[in-house]
């Protein structure tokens, strides 16, 4: 592919964040949005890695997924880290502007992928670009993209990881380009996240007709008790930078479409997110012990529990380069930003285990939602930050 990309542009934001978002790399799709990057990239002198992952032929189970390591430089590596793929548009009659056609509208560029996290990207290169006659090849610099985050990120970052460490890539500090900021860029930093753990408990009992329920055992009314003493559970109080973990149910189903019969069967699907307070043994042992504290005929109903982790709880212990962050965002914004634990999950949960990483990205009001949009001021000043924090990081760490 050829963009036919000029040099002026590969310092223009916006340009790249409006090419980036006419891609409609809705999960696990990329649809060219990770080559377009790997052209800039290269123009930009970087030596860049494809690594696909998935099913390569696209006849399986599982969706072949775009990723893209790129570096340049030696010696202490600041990585900036990643998404291209984005939520699906929704109803695309009820945008103001086409989701995909990234339209600036009163200072505002809509599209789907704005604030998460297209816009980041496109700033991060951006900065970079403007940077690049000062830059002394003293220092690494790398991207870390990929193309299945909002996805079950199955073949995303954590694919990509193992294949750093084959090639003998490290990565010292890595800033991922998530919306952090709820409302004014430069007011928060995730320093870390919660686990997230997801859960579905099952309940059987005796399917029969509802005119004469002795003969049967119905399963809603026992569920009904065990979520209500579920939900009410206290897991913990949080800590000084956690809050505290909670567990919330997302649906109760029988997959009864009759009116006439009492169910067998019956699931609760439910999500905990937690701090490092807790573990995903302590959490499964919790609630184990509170079903079983709770009363019912255990000879009419059993009832089974499956849960699958996908993330760890992490905190990044303060360093140097939390305060380049934060000395770069104040220098622009004047805001002291919050280090924050809150919000979901990211990739930075995989990260963790290779570096220390903090996210730091545009306001994420709008994230998900139809006419996603960040503003075009903060696009630039968001630019300027990472400018900054890139010209902090080589007057720190470049070998002489």
């Amino acid at each position: 592919m050829n963009f036919n990309i000029k040099k002026d542009q590969l310092t223009d934001p916006l340009y790249i964040a409006k090419e980036l978002i006419r891609f409609p790399s809705e999960t696990p799709r990329d649809e060219g949005a990770l080559f377009f990057v790997e052209e800039i990239l290269g123009l930009l002198g970087f030596k860049c890695f494809r690594m696909p992952s998935g099913d390569i032929k696209g006849v399986g189970k599982e969706a072949l997924v775009n990723n893209l390591y790129a570096k340049t430089g030696k010696g202490r590596n600041l990585c900036f880290a990643g998404h291209t793929d984005v939520v699906p548009a929704g109803n695309k009659e009820k945008w103001v502007s086409a989701p995909y056609e990234a339209k600036v509208q009163e200072g505002m560029l809509i599209g789907r992928g704005a604030a998460d996290m297209k816009g980041s990207i496109a700033a991060f290169i951006a900065a970079f670009a403007r940077h690049h006659n000062d830059y002394n090849n003293t220092f690494g610099v790398s991207f870390l993209l990929t193309g299945d985050e909002e996805g079950p990120a199955k073949h995303g970052t954590k694919t990509m990881l193992p294949k750093l460490k084959e090639m003998g890539e490290i990565i010292d500090h890595c800033i991922v380009g998530e919306p952090t900021n709820p409302n004014t860029l430069g007011e928060m930093i995730k320093i870390g996240r919660r686990g997230s753990l997801h859960g579905t408990l099952i309940i059987s009992g005796k399917e029969g007709h509802v005119a004469y329920p002795h003969k049967a055992s119905n399963p809603l009314p026992v569920m009904s008790n065990f979520v209500s003493v579920l939900a009410s559970l206290i897991l913990d109080d949080g800590n000084e930078h956690f809050q505290p973990s909670n567990m919330e149910f997302i649906s109760i189903d029988t997959g009864n479409t009759v009116s006439n019969v009492i169910p067998s069967k019956i699931e609760a699907k439910f999500n905990i997110r937690f701090n490092v307070l807790q573990s995903e043994d302590s959490l499964v042992k919790k609630i184990k012990n509170t079903i079983e504290c709770i009363s019912y005929d255990k000879a009419s109903f059993s009832w089974d529990l499956e849960t699958e982790l996908s993330g760890h709880p992490f905190l990044t212990k303060p360093d140097s380069f939390i305060e380049i962050v934060a000395s770069s965002i104040k220098n622009i914004t004047g805001l002291e930003p919050e280090l924050s634990t809150s919000g979901g999950t990211s990739d930075a949960r995989f990260i963790k285990d290779i570096c220390n990483v903090v996210e730091f990205g545009l306001v994420g009001k709008t994230m998900h939602q139809t006419d996603e949009a960040i503003s075009v001021e903060d696009l630039e000043s968001l630019t300027l930050i990472y400018y900054d924090i890139i010209k902090k990081y080589q007057e720190a760490h470049s070998e002489c």
